[in-house]
């Protein structure tokens, strides 16, 4: 289905940004390879996304044609309880909605990244995670359109690259084509995402702190999937991380930080920095990064916090930290991207001035820089 002139913050979690001048809805697998194989052979600036939630648009909107991924369906191969499950999800397919089945289903590996907004189509290109679990420790395969060389092409986990919210989806451009309005066109279309899950009524073991703490166990144990499903989303809506229209806490990218990983060197130099500012009784939140021996990851919205922006900090009814969590940009009811951006861009340079971290904003920007 082709539209002209839709205004993408309608398509958008964050709720801003401007007008598609061409919008096509591609409900099926093949609708999407036809659409982007037509616009990549004339050569027009090209947009794909799927559920909007980690995209923030410019004002003065996207030429060319924008591309949303509305393709569905869940096929499963079940194997044993030693073997797991294979299960072939559409791009399209709302990611919640698919975390929820595989509960109902009794499988585990995704339960601890409820309530997540999106697709299951972005989420290896993010390697999205929260509350102990990457989509990398499930990903069995990730089928999708490589526009440079026209034709589809199935990557296994280990060949997707992953990485700390980085994989190789992320990083490749589509080279010489028409960028996002000053952002590299992806070189990858993802089409179909397939994961292996263990049949089991418990979940995987429970690898966060608050999580544990909210189910009243230990960190490491295991408990039955709906329970830990619960405890997740009620992690989330404390921190307004659950949709819903009418709380502007979820109108966001949900965190527009990734958290900072930091080399020894480095993370003595943010001690040395967080003492001079806050006394030398405190100390910068430090975590092992997996896979990453002698790598720390810090708290981005600790970095937040403690260089001033407290949780509400910005202009009432327009762009402002959420009251819930100060890693969530939001929009109050009627911010402008470029409000947003700025708001964002004074927090950044903020934390960078007061500890020498430079924060990374992890939604995409379309036709806006911070």
């Amino acid at each position: 289905m082709s539209e002209h002139s839709v205004a993408l913050a309608t398509c958008t979690t964050m709720r801003v940004g401007g007008l598609a001048e061409r919008f096509v809805r591609a409900e099926s697998t093949d609708e999407v390879v036809d659409v982007v194989r037509e616009v990549d052979d004339a050569s027009e600036p090209l947009m794909v996304f799927s559920g909007g939630s980690n995209l923030v648009v410019a004002d003065e909107g996207v030429p060319g044609t924008t591309v949303q991924v509305a393709s569905r369906g869940i096929r499963s191969d079940t194997a044993d309880l030693c073997g797991g499950v294979l299960v072939d999800v559409a791009a399209g397919e709302p990611w919640d909605d698919f975390v929820a089945y595989t509960v109902s289903q009794g499988w585990a590996g995704v339960e601890a990244l409820s309530g997540i907004p999106g697709c299951v189509g972005s989420t290896p290109v993010q390697n999205v995670g929260a509350y102990g679990q990457e989509v990398a420790h499930s990903i069995a395969r990730v089928r999708t359109w490589d526009r440079a060389r026209g034709q589809v092409r199935t990557f296994s986990n280990a060949e997707c690259d992953f990485s700390y919210r980085h994989s190789r989806f992320k990083r490749a451009v589509m080279p010489g084509a028409p960028g996002w309005l000053g952002t590299a066109s992806p070189r990858f279309v993802v089409l179909e995402v397939q994961f292996h899950l263990e049949i089991a009524d418990l979940s995987r073991p429970i690898a966060y702190a608050d999580l544990a703490r909210g189910l009243d166990v230990e960190l490491g144990a295991r408990v039955p999937l709906a329970e830990a499903r619960e405890a997740v989303l009620a992690q989330r809506r404390r921190r307004g991380m659950v949709l819903d229209e009418q709380d502007h806490d979820s109108w966001s990218c949900g965190s527009f930080f990734t958290n900072p990983i930091l080399d020894q060197q480095q993370f003595a130099q943010l001690r040395d920095r967080v003492a001079q500012r806050l006394g030398s009784q405190v100390e910068p939140p430090q975590y092992a990064v997996e896979g990453a021996p002698g790598q720390l990851k810090t708290s981005a919205a600790w970095l937040i916090d403690r260089a001033g922006f407290t949780k509400g900090y910005g202009m009432p009814g327009t762009a402002a930290l959420s009251s819930k969590h100060a890693l969530a940009v939001t929009n109050r009811g009627g911010a402008t991207a470029q409000e947003v951006v700025a708001l964002a861009r004074e927090i950044r340079d903020g934390v960078q001035a007061a500890f020498g971290i430079r924060l990374v904003n992890e939604p995409v920007l379309v036709g806006l820089e911070l």
